[in-house]
């Protein structure tokens, strides 16, 4: 390894053997010291026992909570985000607070918002006028915890507007124009390489600006060395670029999560 940036591992797609639970002891176990999830919970605003318990056992396993998405509906599934659907906006605002008060007592900062699918029957400019506002409103509920909102392009749905680095630092320009500094772009390396972008260009000329990288590797999402993305020099180039934040393992590992990371050396 040619950089010196550390390690987060994603419970949710690493140690999924495992109840939610008791993914944060398996990556310290495994030698990590942070963790981050998508959202981990059935419901937008689960009962305060559920989060008790989940809060918990992050300070049991002696891990930092790095990350965390908002809810997000279905995912994986056919939600991909509820922040740009009408239907479902009261629900995603009282999750901004739930997130809120999870991070005061984690310490978390980074908070990813996924967009949503577009969704018949719902004009495509309603859906980003209310993800603006949506996001707007998530940033603000997590800039009292010193919180950043991520916005993240992700592959496997031709129905998700973002797409492309440029397509969500555009996103990411807009919001900052309607108020909310604290947003910053979500640079996962495969959804970028699977939608065709250069990564080697966004890393060169974006950076600075990323809130956020994530890491799997392309072709597959298996761990790095099981596809084609040169990772390393990537993330040298990134740390030279100025990205001085942590790397998220978001990969589906290809042998169990606790013998996935022979990659690291």
């Amino acid at each position: 390894m040619s950089h010196t940036l550390g390690y987060t591992v994603n419970c949710s797609l690493l140690f999924t053997e495992l109840p939610v639970n008791e993914r944060p002891q398996a990556a310290r176990d495994a030698g990590f010291h942070a963790v981050e999830f998508w959202w981990p919970f059935e419901t937008a605003t689960p009962e305060q026992a559920e989060i008790d318990a989940f809060v918990t056992a992050l300070d049991n396993a002696g891990v930092r909570l790095s990350g965390l998405n908002f809810f997000a509906g279905q995912l994986p599934g056919p939600d991909r985000g509820v922040l740009s659907h009408p239907s479902r906006t009261a629900e995603f605002l009282a999750n901004t607070e739930v997130v809120a008060r999870i991070a005061e007592r984690t310490g978390t900062t980074g908070f990813n918002a996924l967009y949503g699918l577009r969704q018949d029957g719902v004009d495509p400019a309603e859906q980003d006028r209310l993800a603006l506002e949506n996001t707007v409103a998530a940033a603000n509920a997590v800039a009292k915890v010193g919180g950043t909102v991520l916005v993240e392009p992700i592959s496997g749905s031709d129905d998700y507007p973002l797409r492309t680095a440029a397509e969500g630092l555009a996103f990411v320009a807009k919001v900052k124009e309607a108020g909310a500094e604290n947003v910053a772009l979500l640079a996962d390396f495969f959804h970028l390489a699977v939608n065709g972008d250069d990564v080697a260009a966004v890393v060169r000329d974006h950076a600075a600006e990323f809130g956020h990288i994530q890491i799997a590797d392309a072709p597959g999402r298996g761990e790095p060395g099981t596809g084609e993305l040169p990772i390393d020099e990537l993330l040298t180039a990134a740390q030279a670029g100025g990205y001085r934040g942590l790397v998220g393992l978001e990969y589906k590992p290809t042998v169990p999560s606790a013998q996935s990371f022979g990659w690291l050396g």
